[in-house]
């Protein structure tokens, strides 16, 4: 019966540590796992391989056991029981009990002839003992992760997408408020495990495109709105284009460039609190006429005599 090199069953080194030895252990088991590869014998024996590997070496305590064998393991099975180690006959070892008692139950149907013999039912002593229980190794799946792209819209009114995960569709649906950056959990639907329970996660991270009018922070909304002179100086009102509508915005009568007005609830809607939303900030930027007719040159000179005067005369008196 040929001897199984667990360490290079997962790759590793003698020495490496339990943490290699659990890393190794689930990239295989995922790469060779029967979900990933219907219907292939060679994946399925060595996805049974490396669960036998790692019910050895994923446990510090039969895995110094097995060390302790070695390779000479044929060696305990060669000694009678009862002789002492005086005794000869199977290489000066003596061993009582089964190895069962040793490593503990095993379910030999899951396992290799090595090790059923070795670390399994019977042990030596004719196959006599049964099973008392099955023993499969369970690990978790690894995570995946995703990127999906959504507009500054989608990320206010809420959104869903389709991504593709190997062969299964999955639909994401990022609620009113998504962000940049922010990461959605789907649990169960990342990389195979031992079992559906154990899958892994799937983790979608949330690109919000750049809108061509407004800017995000946090929740609240920046955006810049062109007034024209009149209105600007005269006062009057200004359309305001939101992202839940057009409203109406009240521009006092000389008002300022650069001036910003705050209208409150008319940002970004809180993430999963519809009922709260950041606030949007409006800046007005007056827009000068850059082409005048005859009639209206001739009345903004007028206006600007008119100035000078009026201000020519009110320096003179501060003086």
């Amino acid at each position: 019966m040929e001897y199984k090199d667990y360490y290079k069953i997962l790759g590793v080194d003698k020495k490496a540590s339990q943490d290699e030895i659990k890393k190794a252990f689930r990239k295989l088991a995922v790469k060779y796992h029967p979900d990933k590869n219907p219907g292939n014998k060679e994946a399925e024996d060595m996805f049974k391989l490396i669960n036998e590997a790692n019910e050895v070496l994923g446990n510090p305590e039969s895995r110094k056991k097995y060390d302790t064998l070695g390779e000479n393991w044929n060696r305990y099975q060669e000694t009678p029981r009862g002789q002492n180690d005086q005794g000869g006959g199977g290489g000066g070892f003596r061993f009582e009990g089964d190895f069962s008692d040793l490593f503990g139950d095993s379910n030999g149907g899951n396992y290799s002839d090595f090790f059923s013999a070795f670390f399994g039912q019977g042990g030596g002593d004719g196959g006599g003992k049964k099973s008392r229980r099955s023993r499969t190794s369970s690990f978790r799946g690894g995570d995946y992760e995703a990127e999906v792209e959504i507009t500054l819209d989608e990320a206010f009114h809420g959104t869903s997408r389709i991504i593709q995960v190997h062969d299964e569709k999955i639909r994401i649906s990022p609620k009113p408020g998504a962000y940049e950056g922010q990461l959605l959990r789907i649990r169960g639907k990342g990389a195979p495990g031992s079992s559906e329970k154990e899958r892994g996660d799937l983790y979608v991270r949330i690109r919000v495109k750049p809108h061509p009018l407004y800017e995000r922070r946090d929740n609240d909304l920046y955006f810049t709105k062109q007034v024209d002179l009149y209105t600007a100086v005269l006062g009057g009102e200004a359309i305001i284009e939101t992202l839940s509508g057009a409203i109406k915005v009240k521009v006092d009568a000389g008002v300022q460039n650069g001036k910003t007005i705050r209208i409150r609830g008319k940002g970004m809607p809180f993430y999963g609190k519809q009922d709260q939303h950041g606030d949007l900030y409006v800046k007005l930027q007056v827009s000068i006429p850059v082409s005048l007719s005859g009639e209206e040159r001739k009345l903004f000179e007028q206006l600007r005599t008119q100035y000078e005067e009026k201000h020519g005369k009110a320096h003179k008196q501060e003086v």
